[in-house]
């Protein structure tokens, strides 16, 4: 490798740690049974649909700021979430329910995946993605890295602007 090359190399290094010493940590030890995490009330925030059909509950970090943070969406049955995507990657972990789950820029059925309990799939950052629910609630783990947003492809979509 020349100087440059060794250079560029060294700086990046030095960067990608300074970047993990300033990511904020998490401040208290966390173990939480699921029947612990069934009696957690819903708390809103950044990252969730804004459905009145999902509740969204922050039990690690703030989705809002810089940062680590989990939320389950607890989404009641027969709910449909138009296509929407979100800042950062995320990743979700089907926790209970069967979650019918899709990639695109508009609602399309044909496109949705069945994710049974124990499912894993993952949201990119900006990519476009919708859902919907059977005949059951499905609990759905959502861990990403902060600040994180909810912005639906078709603004008339979007809950908030109904109101």
């Amino acid at each position: 490798m020349n100087k440059l090359t060794v250079l560029l190399l060294g700086v990046f290094a030095v960067a990608a740690r300074a970047q993990q010493a300033g990511a904020p940590k998490f401040s208290d030890n966390f173990a939480k049974t699921p029947d612990e995490l069934s009696a957690i009330s819903p708390t809103g925030g950044a990252g969730g649909s804004g459905n009145a059909k999902v509740q969204v509950v922050t039990i690690l970090g703030n989705p809002s700021k810089p940062g680590p943070y989990s939320q389950l969406l607890r989404v009641a049955p027969h709910a449909s979430i138009p296509a929407h995507h979100h800042a950062g990657d995320r990743i979700g972990t089907v926790l209970s329910g069967t979650w019918h789950f899709g990639y695109g820029t508009q609602f399309d059925a044909s496109k949705l995946r069945t994710l049974p309990k124990g499912s894993v799939y993952t949201e990119p950052a900006n990519g476009a993605h919708f859902a919907q629910t059977g005949d059951e609630a499905v609990t759905v783990l959502i861990t990403g890295f902060g600040p994180t947003d909810t912005v639906y492809e078709n603004s008339a979509d979007d809950p908030a602007a109904k109101h």
